[in-house]
């Protein structure tokens, strides 16, 4: 409902770690993702590159079966081509790689269905991960990080454990930066645009961009407001959300204010810098 686009919370150093994992997801997604390259230069997906992306999140992705029950396949796309009685399809076979699924868990966190899943998702990392990096220094972001993705994929599995539908993306993670910055920075200065006819800038509290996001996301996990809730794992951001709230609390005390917001400012009030 919202876009942020800037916080108005300067950081006290440069946050490493939220820069190198932006670079890392964008260079698996452009760089190893098969298909990107010619989504890039407007050709249409050929039955090849989805025959080779199946096989791709086939072996990196975390499936929630494999996670909670480690019920391995005994047949996955191999990448190949063929053609049988229904027709040209993706060849498929035994694998021939050994695939654990708990670290599959680290790998499907850099992976992404395309460009408005990455760049949305490399939007929110922008905006609000260097504060709580800034916080919580590099080292300890970085563990907090790759907890927050571990929580939000084992929290989906354990959910829906059944599933064997490939599950990827940073989602999770950052969610739980987004809940680490809700509890530091409640009062944090947000620019969102708001699609009113026009994309309306406005300066909102950071608990109210923040709040709004986990209620929607809450409300679709539930499958309400969205006709097929399993495309999305909305769930997963339910508790990547809820973990990065709770492991940020201990360092709410001694937070440093950001600046005192002055209420809610649109149109031509709202221009940054003022």
């Amino acid at each position: 409902m919202v876009i942020p686009v800037h916080d108005v919370n300067p950081a006290r150093r440069t946050p490493w770690v939220t820069y190198a994992l932006l670079v890392a997801n964008i260079v698996v997604f452009v760089a190893l993702t098969p298909g990107v390259v010619g989504s890039l230069t407007g050709g249409g997906g050929s039955l090849a590159e989805l025959c080779h992306l199946q096989a791709f999140l086939e072996r990196w992705a975390v499936v929630p079966r494999e996670l909670i029950h480690h019920q391995m396949p005994s047949l996955v796309p191999t990448g190949a081509t063929g053609v049988g009685p229904q027709g040209a399809g993706c060849v498929i076979g035994p694998p021939r790689y050994d695939k654990s699924p708990e670290l599959s868990v680290l790998t499907a966190m850099f992976l992404h269905g395309g460009w408005l899943h990455l760049l949305g998702n490399m939007l929110f990392l922008w905006i609000f991960g260097n504060n709580v990096e800034d916080r919580m220094g590099h080292l300890r972001f970085l563990l907090f990080y790759l907890v927050c993705g571990y929580a939000a994929a084992y929290g989906f599995a354990v959910l829906d454990g059944s599933s064997g539908e490939p599950l990827i993306g940073a989602s999770g993670a950052i969610a739980g930066v987004l809940g680490a910055y809700l509890v530091l920075y409640p009062r944090a200065r947000v620019w969102v645009l708001v699609p009113f006819l026009i994309f309306l800038p406005l300066r909102l509290p950071a608990w109210i961009v923040l709040g709004l996001w986990f209620v929607l996301q809450a409300v679709y996990s539930a499958g309400q407001g969205v006709t097929d809730a399993g495309t999305v794992a909305y769930a997963a951001h339910v508790v990547g959300f809820v973990v990065g709230m709770l492991l940020a609390w201990p360092l709410k005390p001694g937070t440093p204010p950001p600046p005192e917001p002055r209420g809610i400012l649109f149109g031509r009030r709202a221009r940054p810098g003022r």
